[in-house]
């Protein structure tokens, strides 16, 4: 599995330069179209261009594997989904800072068979970086190995976190930031959830929390723990449900203050 696993991510990696490259050329025409989908979420023209041409290279070069991508997903995710091998995609993650021309977006790439993560690629364009991780193998950064750096602090953190889309749901989320801000060293919103795990990878975060779905974290993800970070989830998984593919209440951070963290995040349960 672990030939496959290279193959596949250099596969992956051609594909999120291609799709980086076209929304790249679509962000600097003046009208980018933008309409709406669930919970008032803002989805662009530049979303689905990017979808299409991932899924195309997939199709061809793998037509007998699934796909599961944001925008064409209906949002109801069976255990039988992630069954054999699964390409899991965000074309465009970070839509509304792409959309206000602001430089933290990414395409994030994963392939999973029966639910393991094998290999990831997130491409952001605009700030010049492309992470990947193969499992087993390491996480790399613009082909430089990343090894996430120890600290043994919590209160010396810089912690990532994000705001749901649905407006009835951001009571919770304030209530995190709150929690979090009161026991660490600050906080940040970059607002592109595949960036931020991958920033716990690099180091620019110590760790990064909130509810996600499944194509924010499985490439960054994989990456992550290949840099060596730790993920898990503050409730528990369902059962069925592959850990590495369950966003909700998700954890992702540096080794010195995960237990800590976990801890501190479900205190407020």
């Amino acid at each position: 599995m672990k030939d496959k696993a290279l193959e596949w991510a250099n596969f992956a990696d051609k594909a999120v330069r291609l799709a980086g490259k076209k929304i790249t050329e679509l962000q600097t025409e003046s009208h980018i179209e933008v309409t709406y989908k669930n919970a008032g979420e803002l989805v662009t023209s530049a979303d689905f261009a990017s979808d299409q041409i991932i899924r195309e290279a997939i199709t061809s070069a793998y037509p007998d594997h699934g796909i599961l991508s944001e925008e064409t997903t209906d949002g109801v995710l069976t255990e039988d989904l992630f069954e054999g091998p699964l390409w899991i995609i965000d074309p465009l993650d970070g839509t509304v800072n792409y959309a206000h021309r602001l430089p933290h977006f990414a395409i994030s790439v994963a392939i999973a068979v029966d639910g393991i993560v094998w290999a990831g690629v997130v491409h952001a364009p605009n700030l010049g970086v492309t992470y990947v991780g193969i499992r087993g193998e390491g996480a790399l950064c613009n082909g430089v190995k990343l090894q996430v750096p120890r600290i043994g602090s919590l209160s010396d953190s810089i912690i990532g976190t994000g705001f749901p889309h649905d407006k009835a749901k951001v009571h919770s989320a304030l209530a995190r930031v709150n929690l979090l801000t009161t026991h660490c060293r600050d906080i940040r919103r970059f607002a592109a959830p595949t960036v931020d795990i991958c920033y716990v990878a690099s180091g620019h975060l110590d760790a990064h929390t909130e509810s996600l779905a499944p194509w924010d974290v499985a490439a960054a993800g994989l990456i992550a723990r290949e840099a060596g970070a730790m993920t898990g989830h503050v409730g528990i998984v369902p059962t069925g449900y592959p850990p590495e593919l369950y966003g909700e209440e998700m954890v992702c951070a540096n080794p010195g203050i995960y237990e800590e963290l976990l801890s501190l995040l479900r205190s407020r349960i």
